[in-house]
């Protein structure tokens, strides 16, 4: 069976390290503030000038004055601080984020990522990402791993206008988890219920198979 984007964040979520900062993008990498695994801390950082973001807030209990960059509604830690934009991307340039998270549309074997525009449609704006692909040190693409017809979104190369080159390190799809090497996607998991197979059926770029392929462990 699939993962559904809670999932897929809570699987992520398990790749955190005591002591890291992470940019968590727009879209499903959201959610993984909600599942920051029990006995380490981590730092995350919203584009748009917040360091020490938590979990989503209860219904009732929303701060307008607090969100994210995608413009949801945020909650803050003790010791959490606010800034401009300015600060935010010094940050950033300055290679202080460990662990970026970034949804994408389509992401190749070499690692390229094109998340930030689709040709002909209207783009308000390319947003961060630009930024966080060249400079973090890790980049984790959260992401379905086919589109609404069923077409592979890993690809032999990207058809959308890219966002960085060589920069993609693992993803984690509805249907696995990926590391991407010299040689292709590498198959680390498979999402509870589905098959090896299945994953190759989704995956238009080079797969590496090797041996038997555990379940991910999400609980």
């Amino acid at each position: 069976m699939a993962l559904d984007k809670n999932g897929i964040a809570k699987r992520i979520a398990k790749e955190l390290r005591d002591g890291y900062y992470v940019n968590l993008g727009i879209g499903i990498p959201t959610l993984v503030a909600n599942y920051i695994p029990e006995g380490i801390e981590v730092m995350l950082q919203s584009e748009n000038g917040l360091l020490g973001m938590g979990p989503f807030p209860y219904v009732g209990e929303e701060d307008p004055d607090f969100i994210n960059a995608g413009k949801q509604t945020i909650t803050t830690l003790p010791g959490s601080a606010l800034f401009d934009s300015a600060t935010s991307f010094a940050m950033i340039r300055g290679e202080h984020v460990q662990l970026t998270v970034l949804g994408a549309m389509e992401v190749n074997d070499e690692g390229d990522i094109a998340n930030w525009k689709i040709p002909g449609k209207m783009v308000k704006g390319m947003g961060g990402a630009m930024d966080l692909v060249a400079s973090a040190k890790n980049i984790i693409v959260a992401m379905q791993h086919t589109n609404r017809a069923g077409e592979s979104k890993l690809l032999k190369k990207c058809t959308l206008p890219l966002t960085g080159v060589k920069c993609v390190k693992k993803i984690v799809s509805n249907l696995a988890v990926l590391d991407v090497t010299p040689d292709g996607f590498k198959l680390i998991e498979r999402a509870p219920g589905v098959s090896v197979e299945e994953i190759k059926n989704a995956t238009e770029g080079r797969l590496i198979i090797e041996g038997d392929i555990p379940e991910m462990v999400i609980d």
